[in-house]
Order: C-alpha cells, then sequence, then structure tokens
C-alpha cells in the first residue's frame, strides 16, 4: 500500500532514556514524509524544553479544554470541602499566631508538592497519580498510591454525606434545618435524607465522565464557599467592634495533658486540608494550551485562593465562638449569633455549605471512580470509552459511600485516621519520593528543591507517626 506517511515508534528510546521508564505499551503515530518532517531525527530532553506533553496529548494537544480560571476552580474545589470546618477549632488548639503561619505554611509546602508532582509527571508522560508513582517507585508503590487515594478520598465523600444529613435532619448535639422549619416528622431520619441527596442531586452529576463538565458546578461550589467566609466575617468584625469577643489565645495551650495531645491531632487535620494531589494529572490533561507552566500558574491562584478562604474562615470562626468553638463550626450555627438577623445568617451559612459540599462531591468521586477503574479493571482500555463500566463503577461507588455514611457516626475519626496516614502520603510523602528518585534522570533538582524535598518527606513521616498513635496516647 503506497502512503505519504511512516509510522513513528513514539516509545522511549532506550539509548537515550536508559530504558528508566519502563514502558510498556508502545504508541504509534503517522508522521507525514516532507522536508520539515523528522523521520530521521534524534530527539533528546532539551529539544522540548522541559514541556513534554503527556501521553495522549499528541493527538490533539490543542483541545478546546479548560481554560485557567475553569482549572482553578476545580482544583479549589478538591481542596475546599468538610476540612475547612475543622480549621476554627485548629485555631482554638494552636491560638491565633501559630495557627495562622501554620495554615500559610501548609498551603505553601502543598502547592510545591504539586509543582514537583506536574514537572515529574510531565518528565514521566504520566497521566495520572499512580502513572508518575509506578515510573519512579515501581508497581508495588503504584498499588499502594491508588489505595490511599481511594480510602482517602472515599471516607472524604462518607463525611460530607454524614455533615449534610447531621445538618438538614439534626443530630443529638443539635436542631436540624428541616426541624427548624418544618417540625419534627419523617425528615428527622437522617438516612432517608441522605438517601434522598445521593439519588435526586449527586449521583447526576457524578455519572459526569469528564471532570472539565464540573467546571461551572465547581465555580459555583468555590462561590459558596465565599459566602460562607463572607457571612463568618462579618458577623465577627461586627460583634468585635460592639465588644462581644472574648480576647483570643495568640499562643497553644501547654498547661495540661490534653491540651499537648490536641496539638497532635490538628496538625493532620492541616494537612488533610490541603490534599488535591489526585486531581491534578486530571486536571492537567484537560487544560487548554497545557504546560508545565501553565498548570504551575493554576496552582499558584488556586492556594492563594485556598489560604485566603481558610485562614479567614479559621479567624473569624474562633472569634465567633471562642472555647465553645465545636469541631465541627457548622453546628454553632444552631445558635443565636447574638446581633441582628442572626436566624437567617444561619440558615444562609447551613445551607450554602450544604449546596456547596453537593458541588463538591462529583469532583471528588471523579478521581475516585478513575482510580477504583485502573486498580480493578487495568488494561481493559479507557474508562471513558466503556459508558456501561462507567456507569456501573458509579452506582457501585455511591451505594458503598451511602452504607459508610449510615454505619459511621463520628466525622472526627475519619478525619483524624485520613489526615495521619493517606492525606499525608498523597500530598507529601509520594511528591517527595518521586521527585529525589528521578532527580537527575533527565530534569535534576536544585539544592533548594532537594532540601524541600527531604523537610516534605521527614515532616510528613512525623505527622503520619505521631497522628497514628494519638488514640494510644490519649488512653495512656
Amino acid at each position: 500500500m503506497n502512503s505519504d506517511y511512516t509510522p513513528i515508534d513514539l516509545q522511549l528510546n532506550p539509548e537515550i532514556k536508559d530504558n528508566r521508564y519502563n514502558v510498556s505499551k508502545s504508541h504509534v503515530e503517522l508522521q507525514p514524509l516532507d522536508d520539515g518532517g523528522f523521520e530521521n531525527d534524534d530527539f533528546s530532553d532539551e529539544d522540548f524544553d522541559g514541556d513534554l506533553l503527556l501521553i495522549g496529548d499528541v493527538k490533539n494537544s490543542n483541545n478546546n479544554g479548560s481554560g485557567i480560571p475553569g482549572a482553578v476552580f476545580n482544583l479549589a474545589t478538591s481542596i475546599i470541602g468538610a476540612g475547612i470546618m475543622a480549621l476554627p477549632a485548629t485555631m482554638k488548639v494552636l491560638g491565633l499566631g501559630l495557627g495562622f503561619v501554620l495554615i500559610i505554611l501548609m498551603g505553601i509546602l502543598s502547592e510545591i508538592s504539586v509543582e514537583l508532582l506536574i514537572r515529574f509527571s510531565v518528565l514521566c508522560k504520566a497521566s495520572s497519580y499512580g502513572d508518575v508513582v509506578q515510573s519512579a517507585l515501581g508497581r508495588p508503590a503504584r498499588i499502594l498510591s491508588e489505595i490511599c487515594i481511594i480510602i482517602n478520598n472515599a471516607g472524604v465523600l462518607v463525611v460530607y454525606l454524614i455533615i449534610m444529613g447531621d445538618v438538614m435532619s439534626g443530630s443529638l448535639h443539635h436542631m436540624g434545618v428541616f426541624d427548624q422549619w418544618l417540625g419534627y416528622g419523617f425528615w428527622d431520619h437522617r438516612r432517608l435524607v441522605i438517601l434522598v441527596t445521593v439519588v435526586v442531586f449527586l449521583a447526576p452529576l457524578c455519572f459526569l465522565e469528564k471532570i472539565d463538565s464540573l467546571s461551572l458546578t465547581s465555580a459555583a461550589s468555590v462561590a459558596l464557599a465565599v459566602v460562607f467566609v463572607l457571612v463568618c466575617c462579618v458577623v465577627a468584625l461586627i460583634k468585635l467592634v460592639e465588644g462581644k469577643v472574648d480576647t483570643p489565645r495568640m499562643g497553644p495551650d501547654f498547661g495540661s495533658k490534653k491540651a499537648i495531645l490536641d496539638l497532635l491531632v490538628v496538625i493532620p487535620i492541616m494537612t488533610n486540608a490541603y490534599v488535591c494531589h489526585f486531581n491534578v494529572q486530571p486536571i492537567y490533561n484537560e487544560l487548554e494550551g497545557r504546560s508545565p507552566q501553565k498548570m504551575n500558574r493554576v496552582g499558584r491562584i488556586t492556594t492563594v485562593l485556598c489560604v485566603a478562604v481558610y485562614a479567614s474562615t479559621a479567624i473569624s470562626g474562633y472569634l465567633l465562638f471562642g472555647k465553645d468553638t465545636e469541631s465541627d463550626v457548622l453546628t454553632n450555627f444552631d445558635k443565636d449569633l447574638g446581633i441582628r438577623f442572626s436566624s437567617i445568617l444561619n440558615y444562609i451559612v447551613r445551607v450554602g455549605y450544604i449546596f456547596h459540599l453537593v458541588l463538591v462531591f462529583p469532583v471528588i468521586h471523579f478521581s475516585l471512580r478513575q482510580t477504583v477503574d485502573s486498580l480493578v479493571f487495568d488494561g481493559s482500555g479507557p474508562l471513558l470509552e466503556n459508558r456501561k463500566r462507567s456507569l456501573a463503577l458509579t452506582v457501585v461507588l455511591l451505594a458503598l459511600i451511602y452504607m459508610g455514611s449510615t454505619m459511621i457516626p463520628n466525622i472526627w475519626v475519619a478525619f483524624k485516621f485520613t489526615g495521619a496516614t493517606t492525606a499525608v502520603s498523597l500530598g507529601f510523602i509520594f511528591p517527595s519520593l518521586i521527585a529525589l528518585r528521578l532527580n537527575k534522570q533527565g530534569e535534576s533538582l536544585t539544592p533548594r528543591e532537594k532540601f524541600l524535598s527531604w523537610f516534605m518527606l521527614i515532616m510528613a513521616s512525623a505527622v503520619s507517626i505521631v497522628g497514628s498513635s494519638w488514640e494510644h496516647l490519649q488512653h495512656q
């Protein structure tokens, strides 16, 4: 057959790359045979100026994907979830000064780890979190990372459903919104409220097959989070001006064993608050005109936005409720705030944040579904090409998450566990190991980057050990 095209093997040249990436599948592209062709040219890393495309980017690399605003909203939605409700309580433990510093520090470290992940994902031509882990650390490490993603994301989604049920139908500690609106009735059954929420609101969004399809809902979720923050800040400012705010503590309390042990809990919760790394590659893959530099800009904008939201929420929430700040600050909003229109503001805060969680849920579910598919159906082809498999996975995962929400009574057990184990692993341990392992293999780390990688690795390991030992220490 005569043709003006010749196949070019896109598998990495073993003489150039030293076979260090263990590429298991070859990919073929047809290349025109003309004077401007590349048929006989040799490639090197320098020819790409560091802007290598991920697997799957060779075709339609200029596709109409998500712009920077959409990518920022999706990444911010991956970060700002139920964890924001715990931050005022961390301020109660740490004090305003140390708490504010740690919120900024954890945001900066998280952004550095995201940039390292992007950089080495592109170098390895990895299209998912598990791909880059396997390229650097091998197949067993990939399986471990995917198990971490599944546990982390499933745990977070269970927490979301529990919060939705508690806020709308009430719990032992506070009245639900439906009780205050309608009095007691069948809506007091938390399991029924959660089931209706899953079927009517969450399932239609979770059936979407591309994360870019969630850009508008992500933007709306960020807007609702901002409304929550603004209401908290305005109420706190009014009470501060009226002299109704107790003098806050600026540093941690070392006066008792319980206070010291509480310090061990808040660090895992802080690390849990910024984990979004499992969604970095899917968001990058659908970024219009994608490049590492463009994705880094997305990450930095997102970090600034999230630090501002987190710091504002933590400070205003602690100023509002002081020593009475609960682990889930949302439950504090069923009481009189001591200002005009208190009940209206309470409803705005609670109902608005429930809608925020509804819109965040499908973004976290997206990466959960992709990871389960990669782990269980490895080699069966992309999930996007098999709609039946995608629908079946979505139904099964939603059913399991719903069952988990009906069996786990306390969201903070889940937060402490995931924060001390899967969250620090995904956010800091794996990215640091990837960077250190692939150092000098096509992309050298600077001395500063190497120091930060070691620092994050040691810090995350210490947080994991201390956080996992908290229950044991508490009962000694």
